[in-house]
């Protein structure tokens, strides 16, 4: 039986699925808070852009508000609750779901700068894994012949760098840390991965495709096979194959959704509640508007990332929040934390239309105001750009 869904449903159950649809923790936020966001997402975007924090402090905090990002570090480095791998991208996501990426990392994976240096270096891929045995972990840098800088392809990395990256890729070292929460600390996996995931066997690639795919329903509660294949970047064909078999299996129900073109799955768990009460500014990289089609179909709000715009030609600014208040997105602020200067900056801030604009401007001023509280910063402000940004001022006080 295929379920309806209106557009207004489907939206409600996907906040509330991302854990954004309600009140945040209360008093101390810990460990126990940032294992359940972790748990429910299946996945934490990385990405190497600082403006404000990092991507995965960022999603945490949209999350859970103000905590410590701490308790993220000790969840990874030292409880090993969680591990770096290629998931949506680059992404922390739970160590139990180690075995279901082994077929990613026992693929194929012909990087050519690879077959130069084994053409131009004999043995030195064995040398630096044999170095990261007896050494690790260590960074890149530490390696006692980081090799030559290439620029390029290989993002301006030195031999040993791109190296360290493909034995990421296929499972042979892992990351054990970040220094200054950026630069990866490389170790092998037996002294990362506890045991009983590192030596579990592999997941045929088939099946951990469905069970991926269960995990991305759960943390989208109703999505199409595009969009279950685009959380954990398999191939469409896969994220289809998966799609069928988990309605086989009473895994997900099929469904209608008003105003989307290609058909749907619910998660059969998930419950659609009768108001969503969240707000959130969320970062570009944050998993409830990662895949951009997806935040188009489901909140009418078209988003672009601008870094790589030319300033002239940025329609919004460099590092555009969506503001997400209740069930919609509402508006959108262009944010940079001055360090130097102690204060959260907001050269822009923009409503979409029909929004409450006092209502939005007051929320969004509040909401900027607890980010600068937590990132340690004095206050906001706000500038000129943007037909929200007088009244954010205003709220702002």
């Amino acid at each position: 039986m295929t379920v309806r869904l209106t557009a207004e449903r489907a939206r409600r159950l996907a906040v509330a699925a991302q854990g954004l649809g309600g009140d945040r923790p209360r008093g101390r936020v810990d460990v126990r808070h940032v294992r359940r966001v972790l748990s429910r997402l299946g996945a934490v975007q990385i990405d190497s852009v600082n403006v404000v924090a990092r991507a995965h402090e960022l999603t945490l905090f949209a999350r859970l508000g103000p905590y410590d990002p701490g308790a993220f570090r000790r969840l990874v480095e030292e409880r090993r609750e969680a591990v770096e791998y290629w998931a949506h991208v680059a992404s922390f996501v739970p160590v139990e779901t180690w075995p279901l990426f082994r077929h990613r990392m026992e693929a194929e994976h012909p990087w050519r700068a690879i077959t130069r240096i084994r053409d131009a270096r004999p043995g030195y891929i064995e040398s630096v894994l044999d170095e990261v045995r007896a050494r690790g972990p260590l960074t890149a840098s530490q390696l006692t012949d980081p090799g030559e800088r290439r620029s390029g392809p290989w993002w301006d990395w030195d031999t040993g760098k791109a190296v360290l990256e493909w034995l990421f890729t296929i499972g042979e070292v892992t990351v054990a840390g970040r220094v200054n929460g950026f630069t990866r600390v490389y170790d092998v996996p037996e002294r990362v991965v506890p045991a009983r995931y590192l030596e579990a066997p592999a997941v045929p690639a088939a099946e951990a495709h469905v069970e991926l795919a269960a995990r991305a329903l759960r943390a989208m509660g109703v999505a199409t096979a595009r969009d279950l294949a685009d959380y954990y970047r398999m191939p469409v064909k896969d994220g289809r194959a998966a799609a069928a078999a988990l309605v086989a299996a009473g895994r997900a129900v099929p469904a209608e959704v008003d105003g989307w073109r290609e058909p749907a799955l619910l998660d059969p768990e998930a419950t659609v509640p009768r108001q969503v009460k969240g707000r959130a500014l969320l970062c570009p990289f944050d998993s409830l508007v990662w895949y951009r089609e997806r935040a188009e179909r489901i909140f009418g709000f078209r988003y672009r990332i601008e870094i790589y715009v030319p300033r002239p030609q940025r329609q919004y600014g460099y590092y555009v929040f969506p503001f997400l208040l209740g069930d919609r997105l509402v508006a959108r602020a262009d944010i940079k934390a001055d360090r130097q200067a102690g204060v959260l900056r907001v050269p822009g801030a923009f409503g979409e239309d029909g929004i409450d604009r006092r209502r939005v401007a007051d929320e969004l001023a509040a909401e900027l105001e607890t980010m600068a509280g937590w990132l340690g910063l004095g206050g906001i402000e706000v500038g000129r750009r943007g037909d929200l940004a007088d009244a954010v001022r205003s709220a702002a006080g």
